[in-house]
């Protein structure tokens, strides 16, 4: 007997929402058919994207994502946090186990790079270069069935951005000599100006088709959510504030300043994105005030907006206050930056 014909998809996302895509991309790989290849292609708007198992107050500027509105993800993979726009062309190759070649996805990348004018190569087993700068990165993930290999390439990235958001590893930069991460990576269109969105997503769409046989093309969008319960359940995960937040690793604080009003030292264990235990200790004329906020830092969510609606009410109570509670609320605000 023959074996069936092996299925090949390719998505497209419509829109740049990054719950939206990461869900998607979620849902394709627990409900495709192991037997099958599958391409799924999106950007995102201006986001932080960190891995499952980061921290993002110490990975992210969040104060200034913030201002500047830019969004937080955190994905299902491992692996470190990147910054992505509109500018940046996500893909996901999704294979089962007994058909997957992460040579053959990266040669399917390049091929269609060499189609616009570039040449492009791969460096190790996650990164390609060309001009000896990096312009696209990868992840992958392996499981009994099925397996993907995702990554990024970057067409036309507000680089300048890239660096406004992102806390470098200093150790990392220090060990590899590294003097800036500007320095290191680059667009695709400094190469070739002709390069953009449509034409690399077409031309990797081409080059996956004629590697792995014809196949059908679909779109996805916010209206996909009606459709797909179970694509909801997964959009709904990754923008909460429990999986953005509360995933992070377990950590503490150590705050200390010496103010015109007194010295204080705040001891903070953060367990699941909330203050689990605070330990207040000062020379300040105001024991009250002080117990209220040891109190009452106590699982609070460790957050910006919860910081300052607490030091707000705080100063409610007692004019006296005032002073003292606003420099031990910028100490907090600079350390959460979120």
């Amino acid at each position: 007997m023959s074996k069936p014909e092996i299925k090949t998809r390719v998505l497209h996302s419509e829109t740049n929402n990054p719950w939206f895509n990461l869900a998607t991309e979620d849902w394709i790989f627990r409900e495709m058919d192991p037997d099958g290849h599958v391409l799924f292609l999106w950007s995102n708007t201006e986001t932080v994207v960190i891995g499952r198992y980061q921290n993002p107050w110490i990975e992210c500027r969040l104060d200034q994502m913030q201002a500047d509105g830019v969004k937080l993800a955190r994905r299902q993979s491992g692996g470190g946090a990147v910054y992505q726009d509109r500018k940046n062309l996500n893909f996901t190759f999704m294979s089962g186990v007994d058909v997957y070649d992460k040579d053959r996805n990266f040669e399917i990348i390049i091929d269609a790079i060499a189609e616009l004018g570039i040449n492009v190569e791969t460096s190790g087993r996650n990164d390609m270069l060309c001009g000896g700068k990096k312009i696209s990165g990868s992840a992958f993930k392996l499981t009994k069935d099925r397996a993907f290999h995702h990554g990024t390439l970057l067409v036309d990235v507000d680089l300048g951005r890239l660096q406004n958001y992102l806390n470098p590893d200093l150790l990392k930069l220090q060990s590899k000599g590294i003097k800036s991460v500007k320095s290191r990576v680059a667009n695709l269109v400094e190469f070739n100006p002709v390069v953009n969105m449509d034409n690399l997503a077409a031309g990797i769409t081409s080059s996956f088709f004629n590697r792995l046989g014809s196949g059908t093309e679909e779109v996805m969008n916010l209206d996909s959510l009606e459709k797909i319960p179970r694509l909801t359940e997964y959009y709904d995960t990754l923008r909460s504030e429990d999986w953005l937040y509360k995933k992070s690793p377990n950590f503490s604080h150590r705050l200390s300043r010496r103010f015109d009003w007194g010295g204080i030292e705040i001891n903070i264990d953060v367990v699941h994105g909330s203050i689990a235990a605070a330990e207040i200790f000062t020379d300040s004329l105001y024991p009250e005030m002080i117990a209220k906020l040891e109190k009452a830092l106590r699982d609070m969510p460790y957050h910006h907006d919860a910081v300052e609606l607490l030091i707000a009410d705080l100063q409610q109570d007692n004019e006296d206050w005032n002073k003292s509670l606003q420099d031990i609320g910028d100490m907090l605000l600079n350390e959460i930056k979120g």
